[in-house]
């Protein structure tokens, strides 16, 4: 057998023995196999023994070697805490020369009590509670184009406070053989409802608009969750896409006005959707 190397591959030329293949770049033999005896290991999940990889149906896709393991048994109650924050503040900023005295300040931050149980390996039902509160004031905004258009705001303030509650579907695919690590997405379908108040000055009068609030929504939520501790996860998600349909009654300074319905569909990543979580698995 002779070995001839060729831009750091090998060829092989036979003369009637038997093959051995050479690495030319390290000068030594390539004979190590990939160790694929993880692929058939066994957990056992209380008086069950499972496999840690979950089986899928290919459906006919590319098989592209990805597997979903085993990271939250069938079996399992999962209490969890989620909640998101963001808030703005801009005091005396000025835009160039046509916005001045610009201040603002907003809160707005939500809290996500929830309750699921796994009924299959990886995925979970539950019900879950929002309350959502949000909290803007501006207390003065000039802007000032020419000597002909210019117009000052002040003393202008939002609040908004609303609760649903909603049932979910949540998917996990495992990461590893450790069940540490795990993407999930989140679909729920929420009802609620509130209230918000918006205050301002019109003709140096105060007028005090308040509407109730009624809403369902379809979220789709994708995120990460990780095993802090053995029966402790955090996680979080994200909200990118959702359904939803509100209606709304408004009044101003006690006297009806008017109702709206509205309803539409966005996709895109919300910085104040982004959401924080603690859950406790037993």
């Amino acid at each position: 057998m002779a070995i001839l190397p060729l831009e750091g591959k090998c060829q092989q030329k036979i003369e009637g023995t038997p093959v051995e293949v050479v690495d030319t770049l390290s000068g030594q033999f390539a004979t190590q196999k990939q160790d694929l005896s993880w692929m058939d290991e066994k957990v056992v999940v209380g008086k069950d023994t499972v496999s840690i990889i979950i089986p899928q149906r290919n459906f006919g896709r590319y098989d592209r070697g990805l597997y979903n393991f085993l990271f939250i048994p069938k079996g399992q109650w999962a209490l969890g805490l989620t909640a998101s924050y963001g808030s703005f503040d801009a005091k005396d900023v000025q835009m160039l020369s046509v916005i001045k005295d610009f201040d603002f300040k907003g809160t707005v931050y939500s809290v996500k009590p929830s309750v699921a149980y796994f009924w299959k390996n990886n995925q979970s039902v539950g019900i879950k509670f929002n309350y959502t509160h949000g909290d803007l004031n501006m207390p003065n905004l000039s802007v000032d184009f020419d000597d002909d258009l210019n117009f000052s705001i002040r003393d202008v303030s939002f609040f908004s406070e609303t609760y649903s509650v909603a049932v979910f579907y949540r998917n996990y695919i495992g990461l590893g053989r450790e069940k540490r690590f795990a993407i999930f997405n989140d679909v729920d379908l929420s009802l609620g409802g509130g209230i918000s108040r918006f205050k301002r000055y019109y003709n140096d009068e105060l007028r005090n608009t308040q509407t109730d609030i009624f809403e369902a929504a379809l979220n789709f939520s994708p995120g990460v969750c990780i095993f802090v501790m053995d029966y402790v996860s955090f996680n979080v998600s994200f909200g990118v896409f959702g359904i939803k349909m509100r209606s709304e009654k408004q009044r101003t300074n006690d006297v009806d006005e008017g109702s709206r319905f509205t309803s539409g569909a966005n996709f895109k990543f919300n910085i104040f959707n982004i959401n924080f979580g603690i859950g406790i698995h037993i």
